[in-house]
């Protein structure tokens, strides 16, 4: 593809950042899912607490002609650092500084993952806000909205609001309808008519979004020890043939611990992108030298803390570790990273993207 056909597929902010005269296939999400809506493929989005997996995960999709994504959500990683210690732009910066180190060829995005609108406090969307704008600004390429806390029709005047400043900025856009939450925990299933109202709306305010985050019965985190894997995949067909007249397809969330012969059926059901995180902490954890760990497992007992909270406290522990233990950690999400895109069906679809780009 020439140069000057390849540029605008990327949001200008990208461009702004990257310079004209780089070679990274940095695209916006909106120009990936929409090529890609018809074709019954997943393309794998990480979410990246640890940066020692990143080399792994593109080294797997470099090898397999693979666009892949990499994303922080706003807990993760916000104006203040989240719980990671990241920011937008630390972010965005580690991402490509990992692409032009290794020679990345294959297409890629950067999301702003779950950028959460609790309730219609003004403090909170504010706060929303200002973590989209610092991602467009950092050079982000995809955002998703996640005002489904909230009752349809807030969620709805929200999603809105804030899509519009997606869209005009020329990135991808997802959004989100039903809290992922397990049942047990208070969740509820995203139903059918709450899913196409939700879309229905936006489109009446003039927001067309990409794709559409569900609870379709996933969970976020680890799966305890014998605790079943539980997503309704009728459900969620159904959900996607409703909105696909108006070009959305699935985002699935809450993939780790789910058998890779499960998620081989995703694509079946309109599922288009698929969010990895907690996969890539547990690597990152169990690669790392064992006396850290200990350390880690310490603070986080003493703390009554969830590990990933140990993440922002060890940092630089964890960015500076030997190089043996570096790369044992990104030939594990490598091996790893290779099993998903082939369960995703995601082999080709670098060369399938960008062939449907320069039609």
């Amino acid at each position: 593809m020439a140069a000057g056909s390849l540029l605008k597929h990327m949001p200008s902010q990208t461009v702004k950042k990257l310079g004209k005269n780089n070679k990274l296939l940095l695209l916006s999400g909106h120009s990936i899912f929409e090529a890609l809506k018809e074709e019954k493929v997943i393309v794998m989005a990480c979410n990246i607490r640890i940066k020692n997996v990143v080399p792994g995960i593109m080294r797997a999709a470099e090898e397999l002609d693979a666009i892949v994504g990499f994303e922080l959500a706003r807990s993760e990683g916000n104006l203040k650092g989240g719980y990671t210690g990241q920011t937008p732009y630390t972010f965005f910066d580690m991402i490509t500084g990992y692409a032009h180190e290794i020679g990345f060829t294959k297409p890629f995005f950067i999301h702003a993952d779950h950028t959460a609108v609790r309730n219609t406090e003004q403090e909170e969307y504010n706060t929303a806000e200002a973590i989209i704008k610092a991602a467009v600004d950092a050079g982000y390429t995809s955002v998703a909205i996640d005002a489904s806390h909230n009752v349809t029709k807030d969620n709805i005047e929200i999603s809105s609001k804030l899509g519009k400043i997606v869209q005009e900025a020329g990135l991808g856009l997802e959004v989100e309808i039903g809290e992922i939450k397990l049942v047990k925990e208070g969740g509820a299933l995203s139903t059918v008519e709450e899913s196409l109202e939700f879309i229905e709306g936006l489109s009446d305010n003039g927001v067309s979004p990409d794709l559409l985050a569900v609870n379709n019965g996933s969970k976020h985190g680890n799966y305890e020890p014998g605790e079943e894997v539980s997503i309704d995949l009728k459900r969620t067909g159904e959900i996607y043939n409703a909105i696909k007249p108006y070009g959305v397809n699935i985002a699935q969330h809450g993939i780790t611990g789910t058998p890779l012969n499960l998620v081989g059926q995703f694509a079946d059901y309109g599922i288009r992108k698929g969010n990895v995180g907690t996969e890539w902490q547990n690597i990152a954890h169990r690669n790392l030298p064992p006396e850290l760990l200990e350390e880690i497992k310490k603070w986080c007992k003493d703390n009554n803390q969830d590990i990933k909270k140990a993440t922002k406290p060890f940092k630089e522990k964890i960015d500076n570790i030997d190089e043996k233990h570096k790369k044992n950690t990104e030939d594990d999400a490598y091996r790893v990273a290779k099993d998903y895109i082939k369960a995703f069906r995601a082999v080709g679809t670098g060369s399938m993207l960008m062939k449907a780009l320069n039609k």
